[in-house]
Parts: structure tokens; C-alpha cells; sequence
């Protein structure tokens, strides 16, 4: 998926090495019923994962990532399709849980009842806020439920790129999840520290997977890394985080977060060439 590409400007995108097909809601909603919950945490990219899988989730292209059950006929004008997304007025009232569907909207959620529980929580920058990591652990059982929980990172822009920063952020919120629910690992496995040394590296990170082999639980992660910039893009950001930054950043933090067990998908091939409104 990430080494994809599309052949002109706003094509199709095609992966490489892979195939790649649409999925119903009914399969949508039994892959999200394998998991006690589904935590989403970072920035606006993630805002916009979750309101995907809420789009789909609802099946309601117009308006299914929105609180659109309290909207006023005008918020439906303006908040219809692609501006549920784009246009801030209608993003900033995106479901960022299905508790609120449920509690709000059920006879919208194509899911069977109680299947499903997917969240976000909004973490931009690091330092992460205690109360934010409050809200963390608040989501986390101290006994371990029947079914596992899933986490689906994402952070990059609001720290301008900056790998370490980007990595202490991940490595803060792995070592919170693990010491408020050991049951997410086993009680021998010991938090990641990246090597100073590059020839360490590989030493590291052949020790990592044997520890991971040991592991006790089942704790499914995956990052993902920020788009490719589209040619709105701010000037003063062209340096710090423009294509060639955002590259080189998605390279890096692949290889760091897969020393970390965690999964990595980049963006950046599946979004370059597409139209992006304020090239963000």
C-alpha cells in the first residue's frame, strides 16, 4: 500500500505489490467486531481516519462522519460530502466516538448493536498533557477484556517533523498503556530504547523480536505517517514540511516504529498527486 502511486494528477491510486478492493460495511463492521475497542490517537490526519470509518460505518457518504442529528438545515447545506471534512465549521463537529452514535443516532449504525466501539482521542504534540494521558488510561481496563484492543497512531506536522519528538510521543504513549494495563503485554517485557549508535541498531532490534515472541498478549498498533503536501501548502512550511521533509520523516519513523513491534503505513504515495484544498 505504501509504494503505490497514481499515473496523473488526481488519478486513481493503484498500490504496488499488493491488491487492493473495496470492502462492504457488513465486512467493515465484523473485522472492527474483533476488538474490545478501536483507539485512534493524534492529530487532524486521524480526525479524518476516524471520520472515514464512521462514513462507512453508517453508510452515509453525506454526512456519516458528522453529529449531523443536531444539524440545522443550513449545517446540512454546507456540510455535505467532501465539506464534512474540509470546512472547519463542519470537521470540528465530527463523531470521535460510537458511543455518541448510539446514544444519539442507532438506526444510523450499520453495525449489529454492541459490536463495535471505536474512539479518538486527540493528541497533536509533544510533551503529551497529563490530563490528555488522563483520558488514555480512562480507556483502559486494569483486567484484561475478552477481545483485544487495537491503537492506530498518527503524529507529525504539529511537532514540524521532528523524528525524536515524534518518537518520545509513541514511546510515552506505549510505556502509559503498558503500566496501566499489563495485560496488554507480557509482565517481562521492558520499554523499547533506541540505540545512539547505528551499528546497536540491528542488535536491538533482533533482541525487540525476540521479546515480542514472548509477549503474552495480542496488541495490535499501527502508525501512520502524514501525506504528501499538494501544492496549497503553505510557503513558509515548503522547508520544514514539504514533500521532501515529509519523505524523509515517513522513511525514518517506518524503520523506528517496526523496531517498536508496531505496524507502519505511510501515506505519502497514495496521497501525492491528489487534490488536497489548503494542500495540508
Amino acid at each position: 500500500m505504501s509504494s503505490g502511486g497514481r499515473i496523473g494528477y488526481d488519478a486513481p491510486y493503484m498500490p504496488r505489490g499488493c491488491d487492493m478492493r473495496w470492502f462492504s460495511t457488513e465486512e467493515i463492521c465484523e473485522i472492527l467486531s474483533r476488538f474490545e475497542k478501536v483507539i485512534i490517537l493524534g492529530d487532524s490526519m486521524m480526525r479524518h481516519v476516524v471520520g472515514s470509518i464512521n462514513v462507512l460505518i453508517r453508510k452515509d457518504l453525506g454526512y456519516g462522519a458528522v453529529t449531523d442529528w443536531n444539524f440545522s438545515p443550513e449545517e446540512r447545506q454546507d456540510c455535505f460530502c467532501n465539506y464534512q471534512f474540509n470546512v472547519k465549521a463542519c470537521s470540528v463537529q465530527g463523531i470521535f466516538k460510537t458511543a455518541d452514535v448510539v446514544k444519539n443516532d442507532p438506526e444510523s449504525l450499520a453495525c449489529p448493536a454492541n459490536t463495535i466501539d471505536v474512539i479518538i482521542e486527540m493528541m497533536i504534540r509533544f510533551p503529551i498533557p497529563s490530563d490528555e494521558l488522563d483520558r488514555l488510561r480512562a480507556l483502559l481496563p486494569t483486567k484484561k477484556p475478552d477481545r483485544p484492543y487495537a491503537f492506530i497512531f498518527g503524529h507529525g506536522l504539529w511537532n514540524d517533523l521532528d523524528l525524536q519528538a515524534t518518537l518520545d510521543w509513541l514511546d510515552t504513549l506505549i510505556d502509559v498503556s503498558k503500566q496501566h494495563a499489563p495485560w496488554l503485554v507480557s509482565s517481562s517485557s521492558k520499554p523499547f530504547k533506541s540505540p545512539t549508535r547505528p551499528k546497536d541498531r540491528a542488535a536491538a532490534a533482533a533482541a525487540a523480536k525476540r521479546e515480542r515472541k514472548h509477549e503474552s498478549g495480542f496488541w495490535p498498533r499501527l502508525f501512520l505517517t502524514p501525506n504528501a503536501a499538494g501544492k496549497e501548502k503553505p510557503d513558509e512550511w515548503i522547508v520544514s514540511q514539504g514533500n521532501k521533509a515529509l519523505m524523509v520523516f515517513e522513511e525514518a519513523v517506518g524503520a523506528e516504529v517496526r523496531r517498536r513491534g508496531v505496524e507502519h503505513l505511510g501515506t505519502w504515495n497514495m496521497s501525492i498527486q491528489s487534490n488536497k484544498f489548503d494542500g495540508v
